[in-house]
Protein backbone atom coordinates (compact mmCIF):
# COMPACT_ATOMS: atom_id res chain seq x y z
CA UNK A 1 0.00 0.00 0.00
CA UNK A 2 1.26 3.45 -0.94
CA UNK A 3 0.57 5.52 2.17
CA UNK A 4 2.26 8.70 0.91
CA UNK A 5 -1.06 10.38 -0.13
CA UNK A 6 -2.55 9.59 3.29
CA UNK A 7 0.54 10.95 5.05
CA UNK A 8 0.25 14.19 3.07
CA UNK A 9 -3.45 14.45 3.88
CA UNK A 10 -2.75 14.02 7.60
CA UNK A 11 -0.06 16.68 7.40
CA UNK A 12 -2.50 19.12 5.82
CA UNK A 13 -5.25 18.28 8.29
CA UNK A 14 -3.33 18.15 11.57
CA UNK A 15 0.32 19.05 10.87
CA UNK A 16 1.58 15.51 11.50
CA UNK A 17 5.01 14.73 10.09
CA UNK A 18 4.71 11.02 9.29
CA UNK A 19 8.46 10.57 9.71
CA UNK A 20 8.03 11.31 13.42
CA UNK A 21 5.81 8.27 13.97
CA UNK A 22 6.78 6.06 11.03
CA UNK A 23 4.84 5.10 7.91
CA UNK A 24 3.88 1.77 9.49
CA UNK A 25 1.70 3.60 12.01
CA UNK A 26 -0.12 5.48 9.24
CA UNK A 27 -0.53 2.28 7.22
CA UNK A 28 -1.99 0.48 10.24
CA UNK A 29 -4.46 3.33 10.79
CA UNK A 30 -5.54 3.31 7.14
CA UNK A 31 -6.05 -0.46 7.18
CA UNK A 32 -8.05 -0.19 10.40
CA UNK A 33 -10.37 2.41 8.91
CA UNK A 34 -10.60 0.64 5.54
CA UNK A 35 -11.86 -2.46 7.34
CA UNK A 36 -14.24 -0.42 9.50
CA UNK A 37 -15.74 1.13 6.37
CA UNK A 38 -15.94 -2.29 4.67
CA UNK A 39 -14.22 -0.99 1.56
CA UNK A 40 -12.33 -3.21 -0.89
CA UNK A 41 -9.03 -1.37 -1.19
CA UNK A 42 -6.99 1.76 -0.38
CA UNK A 43 -8.19 3.57 -3.50
CA UNK A 44 -11.80 3.20 -2.45
CA UNK A 45 -10.91 4.49 1.03
CA UNK A 46 -9.02 7.44 -0.49
CA UNK A 47 -12.14 8.37 -2.44
CA UNK A 48 -14.22 8.09 0.74
CA UNK A 49 -11.86 10.50 2.54
CA UNK A 50 -12.29 13.03 -0.26
CA UNK A 51 -16.03 13.23 0.32
CA UNK A 52 -16.39 12.62 4.06
CA UNK A 53 -15.10 15.01 6.71
CA UNK A 54 -16.31 12.65 9.48
CA UNK A 55 -14.17 9.85 8.05
CA UNK A 56 -11.11 12.11 7.95
CA UNK A 57 -11.72 12.75 11.64
CA UNK A 58 -11.87 8.99 12.22
CA UNK A 59 -8.49 8.57 10.51
CA UNK A 60 -7.06 11.29 12.72
CA UNK A 61 -8.45 9.48 15.76
CA UNK A 62 -6.73 6.30 14.58
CA UNK A 63 -3.26 7.89 14.56
CA UNK A 64 -3.70 9.83 17.82
CA UNK A 65 -2.94 7.68 20.87
CA UNK A 66 -3.09 9.69 24.13
CA UNK A 67 -0.16 9.25 26.50
CA UNK A 68 -0.43 11.50 29.52
CA UNK A 69 -0.86 11.47 33.28
CA UNK A 70 -1.48 13.89 36.13
CA UNK A 71 1.40 16.26 36.94
CA UNK A 72 3.63 15.01 34.15
CA UNK A 73 6.93 16.93 34.54
CA UNK A 74 5.97 18.15 38.04
CA UNK A 75 8.51 20.99 38.08
CA UNK A 76 6.46 22.71 35.35
CA UNK A 77 3.43 22.90 37.64
CA UNK A 78 5.50 24.09 40.59
CA UNK A 79 6.96 26.82 38.38
CA UNK A 80 3.51 27.78 37.09
CA UNK A 81 2.20 28.62 40.56
CA UNK A 82 5.25 30.69 41.41
CA UNK A 83 5.59 32.57 38.14
CA UNK A 84 1.97 33.71 37.98
CA UNK A 85 2.13 34.36 41.73
CA UNK A 86 4.26 37.44 40.97
CA UNK A 87 1.07 39.29 40.07
CA UNK A 88 -0.75 40.00 43.32
CA UNK A 89 -3.95 40.88 41.45
CA UNK A 90 -4.14 37.34 40.11
CA UNK A 91 -3.51 35.69 43.46
CA UNK A 92 -6.17 37.81 45.13
CA UNK A 93 -8.73 37.13 42.41
CA UNK A 94 -8.92 40.77 41.30
CA UNK A 95 -8.55 39.64 37.68
CA UNK A 96 -9.07 36.31 35.96
CA UNK A 97 -6.14 34.05 35.20
CA UNK A 98 -6.61 32.61 31.72
CA UNK A 99 -4.82 29.42 30.72
CA UNK A 100 -4.74 27.26 27.61
CA UNK A 101 -3.90 23.54 27.44
CA UNK A 102 -3.35 22.46 23.81
CA UNK A 103 -3.46 19.62 23.04
CA UNK A 104 -5.26 18.68 26.24
CA UNK A 105 -5.59 14.96 25.40
CA UNK A 106 -7.78 13.13 27.93
CA UNK A 107 -7.80 15.98 30.46
CA UNK A 108 -5.03 15.15 32.89
CA UNK A 109 -3.05 18.29 32.05
CA UNK A 110 -5.82 20.93 32.38
CA UNK A 111 -7.07 19.34 35.59
CA UNK A 112 -3.48 19.35 36.88
CA UNK A 113 -3.30 23.08 36.10
CA UNK A 114 -6.42 23.65 38.17
CA UNK A 115 -5.10 21.61 41.11
CA UNK A 116 -1.69 23.29 41.07
CA UNK A 117 -3.23 26.75 41.23
CA UNK A 118 -5.83 25.82 43.83
CA UNK A 119 -3.04 24.43 45.99
CA UNK A 120 -1.19 27.73 45.60
CA UNK A 121 -4.18 29.66 46.93
CA UNK A 122 -5.67 30.95 43.67
CA UNK A 123 -9.45 31.32 43.98
CA UNK A 124 -11.32 28.88 41.79
CA UNK A 125 -13.69 31.62 40.63
CA UNK A 126 -10.77 33.47 38.99
CA UNK A 127 -9.45 30.51 36.97
CA UNK A 128 -10.36 30.10 33.29
CA UNK A 129 -8.76 27.07 31.64
CA UNK A 130 -9.45 26.35 27.96
CA UNK A 131 -8.61 22.76 27.02
CA UNK A 132 -8.37 22.10 23.28
CA UNK A 133 -7.68 18.90 21.37
CA UNK A 134 -8.11 17.57 17.84
CA UNK A 135 -9.38 14.19 19.07
CA UNK A 136 -13.08 13.89 19.84
CA UNK A 137 -12.45 10.58 21.58
CA UNK A 138 -9.90 12.13 23.90
CA UNK A 139 -12.24 15.02 24.67
CA UNK A 140 -15.08 12.62 25.47
CA UNK A 141 -12.85 10.83 27.99
CA UNK A 142 -11.73 14.17 29.43
CA UNK A 143 -15.31 15.31 29.97
CA UNK A 144 -16.28 11.95 31.44
CA UNK A 145 -13.34 12.50 33.83
CA UNK A 146 -12.94 9.02 35.28
CA UNK A 147 -9.30 7.98 35.54
CA UNK A 148 -7.59 4.68 36.16
CA UNK A 149 -4.21 3.69 37.52
CA UNK A 150 -2.25 4.75 34.43
CA UNK A 151 -3.18 8.39 35.00
CA UNK A 152 -1.64 8.39 38.48
CA UNK A 153 2.12 7.86 38.30
CA UNK A 154 4.93 8.56 40.70
CA UNK A 155 5.16 8.16 44.42
CA UNK A 156 3.46 11.41 45.54
CA UNK A 157 -0.27 10.95 45.02
CA UNK A 158 -1.50 13.08 47.91
CA UNK A 159 -3.36 15.27 45.40
CA UNK A 160 -5.63 12.33 44.64
CA UNK A 161 -6.84 12.26 48.23
CA UNK A 162 -7.53 16.00 48.17
CA UNK A 163 -9.14 16.40 44.78
CA UNK A 164 -10.66 13.07 43.65
CA UNK A 165 -13.51 10.82 44.66
CA UNK A 166 -13.38 7.07 44.14
CA UNK A 167 -15.92 5.57 41.75
CA UNK A 168 -16.61 2.05 40.56
CA UNK A 169 -14.54 2.72 37.43
CA UNK A 170 -11.68 4.76 38.87
CA UNK A 171 -11.20 8.22 40.33
CA UNK A 172 -13.03 11.40 39.31
CA UNK A 173 -11.98 15.00 40.08
CA UNK A 174 -14.22 17.05 42.35
CA UNK A 175 -16.33 19.89 41.00
CA UNK A 176 -13.87 22.50 42.27
CA UNK A 177 -11.27 21.10 39.86
CA UNK A 178 -13.65 20.48 36.96
CA UNK A 179 -15.50 23.80 37.08
CA UNK A 180 -12.71 26.08 35.73
CA UNK A 181 -11.96 23.78 32.76
CA UNK A 182 -13.75 24.24 29.44
CA UNK A 183 -13.12 21.59 26.78
CA UNK A 184 -13.45 22.21 23.07
CA UNK A 185 -12.53 20.54 19.82
CA UNK A 186 -9.90 22.45 17.87
CA UNK A 187 -6.70 22.41 15.89
CA UNK A 188 -3.70 24.55 16.74
CA UNK A 189 -3.01 25.08 13.03
CA UNK A 190 -6.44 26.03 11.72
CA UNK A 191 -8.77 29.00 11.97
CA UNK A 192 -10.47 27.82 15.17
CA UNK A 193 -7.60 29.20 17.21
CA UNK A 194 -7.87 32.59 15.51
CA UNK A 195 -10.98 33.28 17.59
CA UNK A 196 -9.25 32.55 20.88
CA UNK A 197 -8.52 35.22 23.45
CA UNK A 198 -5.09 36.00 24.82
CA UNK A 199 -3.75 33.85 27.61
CA UNK A 200 -1.62 34.43 30.69
CA UNK A 201 -0.30 30.87 30.48
CA UNK A 202 -0.17 28.32 27.65
CA UNK A 203 0.79 24.69 28.09
CA UNK A 204 1.66 23.20 24.68
CA UNK A 205 3.83 20.21 25.50
CA UNK A 206 5.11 17.26 23.50
CA UNK A 207 3.29 18.02 20.26
CA UNK A 208 5.77 20.19 18.32
CA UNK A 209 8.12 17.21 18.04
CA UNK A 210 5.57 15.55 15.74
CA UNK A 211 5.71 18.42 13.21
CA UNK A 212 8.28 19.16 10.54
CA UNK A 213 10.20 22.43 10.87
CA UNK A 214 7.88 24.50 8.68
CA UNK A 215 4.85 23.33 10.65
CA UNK A 216 6.66 23.94 13.92
CA UNK A 217 7.23 27.53 12.81
CA UNK A 218 3.53 27.94 12.01
CA UNK A 219 2.48 26.50 15.36
CA UNK A 220 4.89 28.66 17.36
CA UNK A 221 3.67 31.76 15.52
CA UNK A 222 0.12 30.90 16.64
CA UNK A 223 1.25 30.36 20.23
CA UNK A 224 3.14 33.65 20.23
CA UNK A 225 0.02 35.48 19.02
CA UNK A 226 -2.17 33.85 21.67
CA UNK A 227 0.19 34.64 24.56
CA UNK A 228 -0.14 37.88 26.50
CA UNK A 229 2.95 40.15 26.42
CA UNK A 230 4.08 38.98 29.84
CA UNK A 231 2.54 35.53 29.68
CA UNK A 232 4.33 32.20 30.03
CA UNK A 233 4.55 29.37 27.52
CA UNK A 234 5.38 25.87 28.78
CA UNK A 235 6.65 23.26 26.32
CA UNK A 236 7.98 19.72 26.52
CA UNK A 237 11.59 19.00 27.45
CA UNK A 238 12.49 18.16 23.85
CA UNK A 239 11.03 21.38 22.43
CA UNK A 240 12.99 24.05 24.29
CA UNK A 241 15.47 24.75 21.49
CA UNK A 242 12.59 25.61 19.15
CA UNK A 243 11.38 28.38 21.45
CA UNK A 244 14.85 29.91 21.73
CA UNK A 245 15.08 29.96 17.93
CA UNK A 246 11.88 32.04 17.85
CA UNK A 247 13.04 34.72 20.26
CA UNK A 248 11.47 33.35 23.43
CA UNK A 249 13.36 33.81 26.67
CA UNK A 250 13.72 30.95 29.12
CA UNK A 251 12.62 31.37 32.73
CA UNK A 252 15.83 29.45 33.57
CA UNK A 253 13.98 27.25 36.03
CA UNK A 254 15.45 23.74 35.93
CA UNK A 255 13.17 21.10 34.43
CA UNK A 256 10.25 23.57 34.12
CA UNK A 257 10.58 24.37 30.37
CA UNK A 258 8.89 27.78 30.73
CA UNK A 259 9.39 30.66 28.29
CA UNK A 260 8.30 34.28 27.86
CA UNK A 261 8.17 36.28 24.64
CA UNK A 262 11.30 38.35 24.01
CA UNK A 263 11.13 42.13 23.52
CA UNK A 264 9.77 43.36 20.20
CA UNK A 265 12.27 44.28 17.52
CA UNK A 266 13.79 47.67 18.27
CA UNK A 267 12.59 47.65 21.86
CA UNK A 268 15.17 48.50 24.49
CA UNK A 269 13.15 47.04 27.32
CA UNK A 270 15.10 44.38 29.12
CA UNK A 271 13.20 41.26 30.16
CA UNK A 272 12.59 40.99 33.86
CA UNK A 273 14.59 38.29 35.55
CA UNK A 274 12.59 35.23 36.47
CA UNK A 275 12.00 34.67 40.18
CA UNK A 276 13.44 31.83 42.14
CA UNK A 277 11.43 28.68 41.65
CA UNK A 278 10.75 28.35 45.36
CA UNK A 279 10.48 31.99 46.52
CA UNK A 280 7.61 33.96 44.94
CA UNK A 281 8.49 37.62 44.35
CA UNK A 282 5.61 39.98 45.16
CA UNK A 283 5.55 43.73 45.69
CA UNK A 284 3.61 44.91 48.75
CA UNK A 285 0.15 46.19 47.78
CA UNK A 286 -0.43 49.93 47.75
CA UNK A 287 -3.57 49.48 49.84
CA UNK A 288 -4.59 46.83 52.29
CA UNK A 289 -5.81 43.75 50.47
CA UNK A 290 -8.55 41.39 51.53
CA UNK A 291 -7.19 38.35 53.36
CA UNK A 292 -6.38 35.41 51.13
CA UNK A 293 -7.99 32.02 51.59
CA UNK A 294 -5.66 29.58 53.31
CA UNK A 295 -3.55 27.68 50.81
CA UNK A 296 -3.80 23.92 50.68
CA UNK A 297 -0.75 21.73 51.17
CA UNK A 298 1.76 22.57 48.47
CA UNK A 299 2.31 20.30 45.50
CA UNK A 300 6.07 20.75 45.90
CA UNK A 301 7.08 21.18 49.53
CA UNK A 302 9.34 23.99 50.62
CA UNK A 303 12.88 22.61 50.34
CA UNK A 304 14.22 21.18 53.54
CA UNK A 305 17.75 21.53 54.76
CA UNK A 306 20.08 18.99 53.18
CA UNK A 307 20.15 16.90 56.35
CA UNK A 308 16.36 16.51 56.20
CA UNK A 309 16.10 15.86 52.47
CA UNK A 310 15.22 12.40 51.22
CA UNK A 311 17.99 10.07 50.21
CA UNK A 312 18.81 8.25 46.99
CA UNK A 313 17.33 8.99 43.58
CA UNK A 314 14.38 10.91 45.08
CA UNK A 315 16.81 13.30 46.70
CA UNK A 316 18.70 13.77 43.41
CA UNK A 317 15.45 14.52 41.60
CA UNK A 318 14.37 17.04 44.23
CA UNK A 319 17.75 18.80 44.08
CA UNK A 320 17.44 19.02 40.31
CA UNK A 321 13.93 20.49 40.59
CA UNK A 322 15.30 23.11 43.00
CA UNK A 323 18.08 24.10 40.59
CA UNK A 324 20.95 22.55 42.57
CA UNK A 325 22.33 20.84 39.49
CA UNK A 326 25.85 20.08 40.75
CA UNK A 327 24.48 18.51 43.93
CA UNK A 328 21.90 16.54 41.92
CA UNK A 329 24.64 15.19 39.64
CA UNK A 330 26.77 14.23 42.63
CA UNK A 331 23.87 12.29 44.16
CA UNK A 332 23.20 10.51 40.87
CA UNK A 333 26.84 9.47 40.61
CA UNK A 334 26.90 8.33 44.24
CA UNK A 335 23.75 6.29 43.65
CA UNK A 336 25.36 4.61 40.63
CA UNK A 337 28.47 3.77 42.63
CA UNK A 338 26.48 2.33 45.48
CA UNK A 339 23.71 0.52 43.61
CA UNK A 340 25.12 -0.09 40.14
CA UNK A 341 23.80 0.90 36.67
CA UNK A 342 20.22 2.17 36.42
CA UNK A 343 18.40 3.50 33.37
CA UNK A 344 16.36 5.86 35.57
CA UNK A 345 19.46 7.36 37.17
CA UNK A 346 21.34 7.67 33.87
CA UNK A 347 18.34 9.47 32.38
CA UNK A 348 18.09 11.87 35.30
CA UNK A 349 21.84 12.52 35.13
CA UNK A 350 21.42 13.24 31.42
CA UNK A 351 18.70 15.80 32.19
CA UNK A 352 20.95 17.45 34.75
CA UNK A 353 23.90 17.60 32.33
CA UNK A 354 21.57 18.94 29.65
CA UNK A 355 20.29 21.69 31.96
CA UNK A 356 23.90 22.53 32.85
CA UNK A 357 24.80 23.04 29.19
CA UNK A 358 26.98 19.90 28.92
CA UNK A 359 25.36 18.39 25.84
CA UNK A 360 28.13 15.88 25.15
CA UNK A 361 27.92 14.25 28.57
CA UNK A 362 24.12 14.46 28.50
CA UNK A 363 24.07 12.45 25.27
CA UNK A 364 26.39 9.86 26.82
CA UNK A 365 24.08 9.46 29.84
CA UNK A 366 21.01 9.05 27.61
CA UNK A 367 22.86 6.37 25.62
CA UNK A 368 23.68 4.51 28.83
CA UNK A 369 20.01 4.63 29.83
CA UNK A 370 19.03 3.22 26.44
CA UNK A 371 21.65 0.48 26.65
CA UNK A 372 20.01 -0.73 29.86
CA UNK A 373 16.43 0.01 28.78
CA UNK A 374 16.08 0.27 24.98
CA UNK A 375 12.43 1.35 25.24
CA UNK A 376 13.06 4.30 27.59
CA UNK A 377 10.82 6.80 25.80
CA UNK A 378 12.10 10.00 27.43
CA UNK A 379 15.76 9.09 26.85
CA UNK A 380 15.01 8.43 23.18
CA UNK A 381 13.34 11.83 22.77
CA UNK A 382 16.05 13.78 24.61
CA UNK A 383 18.88 12.08 22.73
CA UNK A 384 17.07 12.75 19.43
CA UNK A 385 16.93 16.45 20.27
CA UNK A 386 20.65 16.56 21.04
CA UNK A 387 21.49 14.80 17.78
CA UNK A 388 19.35 17.28 15.86
CA UNK A 389 21.16 20.19 17.52
CA UNK A 390 24.46 18.69 16.34
CA UNK A 391 23.17 18.36 12.77
CA UNK A 392 22.60 14.60 12.81
CA UNK A 393 19.08 14.73 11.39
CA UNK A 394 19.10 11.10 10.23
CA UNK A 395 20.10 9.86 13.68
CA UNK A 396 17.50 12.08 15.34
CA UNK A 397 14.74 10.76 13.09
CA UNK A 398 15.71 7.14 13.78
CA UNK A 399 15.38 7.74 17.50
CA UNK A 400 12.10 9.61 17.08
CA UNK A 401 10.68 6.71 15.08
CA UNK A 402 11.68 4.31 17.85
CA UNK A 403 10.04 6.57 20.43
CA UNK A 404 6.91 6.88 18.31
CA UNK A 405 6.58 3.11 17.95
CA UNK A 406 6.65 2.88 21.74
CA UNK A 407 4.09 5.69 21.97
CA UNK A 408 1.81 3.74 19.63
CA UNK A 409 2.35 0.54 21.58
CA UNK A 410 4.39 -1.18 18.90
CA UNK A 411 7.60 -1.74 20.85
CA UNK A 412 11.10 -0.54 20.05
Amino acid sequence: MDVAPFEQLLKQAMGLDAASIGSAVVQRAVQERLAACQLPDAQAYWERLGTSAPELQELIEAVVVPETWFFRDPASFAALARLVGEDGRLLQGQTDLRLLSVPCSTGEEPYSLAMALLDAGFPQSALRIDAVDISNRALARAQRAVYGRNSFRGSDLAFRDRYFVATASGHSPVDEVRRPVRFRHGNLLDGLMAEAELYDVIFCRNVLIYFDRATQDRAIAVLKRLLKPRGWLFVGPSETALLSDHGFISAKLPLAFAFRKGPAAGSETKPRAAPSLFVPVRKPPAVAAAPLPPARPRLVPTPAAPAEAPTGIDRARRLADQGHLADAAAHCEAHLRQHGPSAEVFHLLGLVRDASGNAEDAAEQYRKALYLEPDHHEALIHLALLLRKRGDEAGAQRLQRRASRLYQGGGA
